[in-house]
């Protein structure tokens, strides 16, 4: 909910806002309108029909032996040898069962839709695919905005190891890459000074959440929620600290509301592929001029019309997107949004954000680096909030 003395705004709404009255003129973060079925491919066939029974006609029996008889030696012979034993008729083979698979695991489906992507082959120092990326989200002048925020730096720090570990030992094979993501510009529910809905951070907050960052090997991720203001010009402020070789972006459509000219937490904002192109070109750039390592570039995404015309992304081997399901609500309906908004249109890699919160407020279990494991494509970056 927004105070209009401009506190930070929860950087995500989700599903249940809507169905608790939490904030009641909030969109739900994840939409029930999904199909709850997984995609076809994934249905389980009916169990095989009982093997065809074999012929109930029973084979003739052989002839008799014929009594023996006297050789010209006189020794005695078998007029007639006996027929070989008649062969077993083979087992009718059955079709096996289809595996059922839950929205968003199934492989075939991923593949039709296009997965793996036939992108740019990764450049010297690239994090991904080499890499899974473990986030904590968050502001620290909040606690309601993440896990980044809810506990003092040290317990918050020692949290997200925990987290790294987990996944280290869910999947040995890929190493875990920890990072701090910081919603650097937050959206904001009055216009404020500027009348763009949205407050940056002063540059002292991000110098330290950066210096967090480091002091454990994590990467560094700057979010930004524009409000009313344009990417166009708020991206270009922040040149000063995505200089870094280990500094990278995220944006968030959701907060975005210039189409819209709504308030932002009143109606779901959007980005164009536009848009996401013109940063990602401004990443590319950075690259270029500061011969950096390519930028990771997060994109949040929970519906279709978050982010449009998806397919006209444009992918640069200097950047690596990252499409990002951060909506909250039981399992079944984070797997439905994951494959409707994220498997359905490829863009480069894929993301999961869980709400240690909003994820289980109504009993649900938060899901575990194994549950994500069985999706297709498996996410390279796991956001937690």
């Amino acid at each position: 909910m927004f105070n209009r003395n401009f506190p930070l705004l929860p950087a995500t709404l989700g599903l249940a806002l809507a169905l608790t009255g939490w904030l009641s003129n909030c969109p739900p973060k994840l939409q029930a309108a999904h199909a709850t079925t997984p995609e076809s491919p994934s249905v389980a066939s009916p169990a095989p029909r009982d093997a065809t029974a074999a012929s109930s006609v029973a084979p003739a029996p052989p002839p008799p032996i014929p009594d023996a008889a006297p050789s010209p030696t006189g020794e005695i012979q078998d007029t007639l040898a006996p027929p070989p034993a008649p062969e077993e008729a083979p087992a009718p083979a059955t079709k096996p069962a289809k595996v059922k698979f839950l929205a968003g695991e199934d492989p075939e489906y991923a593949k039709r839709r296009g997965w793996p992507v036939n992108g740019p082959a990764p450049l010297p120092g690239s994090i991904l695919p080499h890499k899974r990326i473990v986030a904590y989200y968050g502001n620290p002048r909040s606690q309601r905005m993440g896990v980044l925020g809810e506990y003092p730096k040290d317990e918050m720090l020692r949290r997200l190891k925990l987290e790294v570990a987990k996944w280290e030992k869910a999947d040995p094979a890929l190493p875990v890459q920890p990072a701090l993501h910081l919603v650097t510009v937050v959206a904001q529910g009055e216009p404020g000074k500027a009348g763009k809905y949205r407050m940056v951070m002063p540059d002292a907050v991000v110098n330290q959440v950066y210096d967090w960052a480091k002091e454990v090997g994590a990467i560094f991720f700057i979010d930004l929620q524009t409000g009313h203001d344009d990417i166009r010009t708020l991206l270009p402020r922040f040149e000063w600290i995505l200089k870094n070789p280990d500094v990278h972006l995220a944006m968030d459509p959701e907060f975005n509301m210039n189409k819209s000219g709504r308030r932002p937490g009143t109606k779901i904002g959007t980005y164009d592929a536009a848009d996401v192109n013109y940063a990602s070109g401004f990443l590319q750039e950075l690259v270029e001029k500061y011969n950096l390592p390519p930028k990771v570039f997060i994109v949040h995404r929970f519906t279709r019309n978050m982010v449009t015309n998806a397919h006209k992304i444009v992918l640069r081997p200097e950047v690596q997107i990252v499409m990002n399901m951060d909506g909250w609500g039981a399992p079944w309906l984070k797997r439905d949004s994951y494959r409707d908004y994220i498997v359905t249109e490829p863009v480069q890699y894929t993301g999961f954000k869980l709400f240690y919160h909003n994820d289980t407020k109504k009993g649900d279990p938060l899901m575990t680096p194994q549950d994500l494991l069985k999706l297709n494509p498996k996410p390279i970056y796991v956001q937690y909030q």
